[in-house]
């Protein structure tokens, strides 16, 4: 990988970091303040926000180093092994939210201060979400990177567990309005439910992707859009025993091709180019190897 595009992935997490640093100093204050469980729960989660920021950073770094002699096919699954990791980490953070949030909804009450503070940090949280999340999912567009691409699919999701704290915060506000639905104080523990359940849904979403990048498990459909491509190639007989595997985001390829087994060697190699030509235009980032094989066809008897 080139140094500018090396430059840009890292400047993408490097931004994502600093946007992460912010929000949860941010959060922590304001959640301080106002003792509102439902923004101390997104401090929480802009927190693992930042830890998962640092190990896409590294991740990034690492997965661009070139391949060696002990790791032939490159470093690319340490963007997906960080992607795990980052799963691992919200998981955790739930367990701590629902818990708090049964405490406050049947043993402590806790008095929730819904203040202008309160609505304005969740508003530049899902201004800040807003920007890193499109500026992630255009590098990672672009360079094919899971590592970023999970990280904006993570921060897409927050703007949704942020707009699920707000709405608790204006029920709160209802409340002390309105005496008769008081009941609505406890609207922010349950908006901190919420928040649990939206990260653990992206959590797992992102967890069963990492986990079938690092068992190598095939995209699906890649298998088939190779061999018709291949096929239409003039002198390929047959491709077969098709063999994907992401690395990060590097796509490493293995496909077998009968030919004529008459042709020149010449010939062959020839056609093998254009098989792995036509493979890159139709997968992007994609590391080909081709095996050809001679056909020839049986007499009849």
């Amino acid at each position: 990988m080139g140094y500018f595009t090396a430059h840009e992935k890292i400047y993408a997490a490097v931004a994502s970091v600093a946007a992460a640093v912010f929000l949860t100093a941010l959060k922590i204050v304001v959640g301080v303040m106002t003792g509102s469980l439902g923004i101390m729960a997104e401090a929480a989660h802009s927190a693992l926000d930042l830890a998962s920021a640092l190990m896409t950073l590294a991740a990034v770094k690492i997965s661009d180093r070139p391949a060696d002699s002990e790791h032939p096919y490159g470093h690319g699954k340490v963007e997906n092994l960080s992607a795990l990791f980052e799963t691992l980490l919200l998981l955790g953070t739930c367990v701590w939210i629902l818990w708090e949030a049964v405490d406050r909804l049947i043993f402590t009450h806790v008095r929730v201060e819904a203040s202008p503070w309160a609505f304005l940090v969740m508003i530049i949280s899902i201004a800040v979400d807003y920007s890193r999340s499109r500026h992630l999912s255009k590098t990672a567009e672009k360079f094919n990177s899971q590592a970023l691409e999970a990280n904006a699919l993570h921060f897409r999701t927050d703007i949704l567990s942020s707009a699920v704290v707000i709405l608790g915060l204006v029920c709160v506000k209802i409340g002390d309005a309105f005496p008769s639905l008081a009941f609505l104080h406890d609207a922010d523990a349950a908006a901190a439910f919420g928040v649990a359940f939206i990260v653990i849904i992206v959590s797992l979403k992102l967890g069963l992707r990492a986990v079938h990048a690092l068992i190598d498990t095939a995209p699906a459909g890649m298998a088939a859009k190779i061999k018709r491509e291949v096929g239409r190639i003039d002198g390929v007989l047959d491709c077969y025993k098709i063999r994907v595997r992401n690395s990060g985001a590097d796509v490493f390829i293995d496909v077998h091709v009968h030919m004529d087994g008459k042709m020149s060697l010449n010939r062959a190699h020839d056609i093998t180019e254009e098989i792995e030509r036509t493979i890159r235009e139709t997968v992007s980032r994609a590391d080909v190897t081709v095996h050809p094989e001679p056909y020839h066809k049986k007499k009849d008897t």
